[in-house]
């Protein structure tokens, strides 16, 4: 086997701490590069180092501003293409245009896989992520796709916060309960689900409970809170439903809108989410949310990627 290059980690702007994290696990330096606008408001991107028959890891989510973040994300590919790097891997912690994976009304687009193909043409070899909305995203690309799963990182907090408890992992729509199911298994703990019924995006008009959380400790369990409309409307529905103590529990920290709001005001009294997006200041001022790091997980990933070992174990 011809042996991989140099192992280098660079950021662009959306992930830089976590970046300074995943380098430190390493015992790395973070990548020089130069990301910022033109005074026209182009996107400038230029590498500091040689990169040369390296084994570059780009870390970008594509998160707010997506658009912004999703250039940067494809300009420093195109440079460290164009730069002679012998493999690029897009370290992506939270891939942006998830939830548009189909057409779900006549003359949209499926944005997920232009993203995908975006990526893809602008010089990616593989790519890392984590908790993809949907599954099936992998395959709208041509390139090998690791999806990494926070899983381990919140089971860890919970089962040493929550004793001896009557848990039940609650999914707050039914698109939720394959990973609800898993996580409850894992917790040793029972099920529940909530059917939502929607009339419009981001617009839930019921939630109905099925399963029985009375006196127990909830856990409302997704991959990301973006209005945190569905998450609240979750708690009232189970506080309503006799539940002693309700924790919210996310990957991706979107908290778009009016969510830290409602989030403040709601009846949980915990959310749990991790770092795959950097809180804004107003959510990292909020005291119900408890920030989780997955810089250890996605830089052993990256280490046993760049060593061309498997990374099966961390799919758990």
């Amino acid at each position: 086997m011809e042996e991989m290059g140099e192992l280098k980690i660079f950021a662009g702007n959306s992930n830089i701490p976590l970046a300074r994290e995943i380098a430190r696990f390493l015992s790395i330096p973070l990548g020089e590069a130069v990301v910022e606008t033109f005074s026209d408001g182009e996107t400038k991107v230029e590498i500091k180092e040689n990169v040369r028959g390296g084994d570059v890891f780009v870390v970008q989510s594509t998160s707010a501003p997506g658009n912004d973040h999703l250039m940067e994300l494809l300009f420093m590919l195109d440079a460290f293409k164009r730069a002679s790097a012998k493999r690029i891997t897009a370290v992506i912690p939270y891939y942006g245009y998830a939830r548009q994976d189909r057409k779900v009304a006549p003359r949209v687009p499926i944005s997920a896989k232009l993203v995908a193909d975006l990526i893809t043409t602008a010089g990616a070899s593989r790519i890392l992520t984590l908790d993809l909305h949907s599954g099936q995203i992998q395959g709208f690309f041509n390139i090998p796709v690791d999806n990494l799963y926070a899983t381990p990182v919140l089971l860890d907090y919970l089962k040493r916060g929550l004793n001896r408890d009557h848990v039940t992992v609650v999914s707050p729509d039914a698109g939720g309960v394959e990973r609800a199911r898993d996580f409850a298994t894992r917790l040793n703990s029972s099920l529940a689900i909530i059917d939502k019924r929607r009339v419009g995006p981001s617009v839930v008009a019921e939630m109905n409970l099925i399963g029985e959380v009375e006196g127990q400790v909830a856990v409302l369990l997704d991959d990301m809170v973006d209005t945190a409309g569905t998450l609240t409307m979750a708690a009232e529905a189970l506080r309503t439903a006799g539940a002693k103590k309700i924790l919210g529990c996310c990957t991706h920290a979107v908290l778009s809108g009016h969510a830290i709001e409602k989030v403040e005001a709601s009846p949980l009294e915990e959310l749990i989410v991790t770092d795959s997006i950097p809180l804004k200041p107003d959510a990292g001022r909020c005291k119900k949310i408890k920030v989780l790091s997955v810089a250890h997980l996605i830089g052993e990933a990256i280490r046993r990627t760049h060593q061309e070992q498997s990374i099966s174990s961390l799919f758990v």
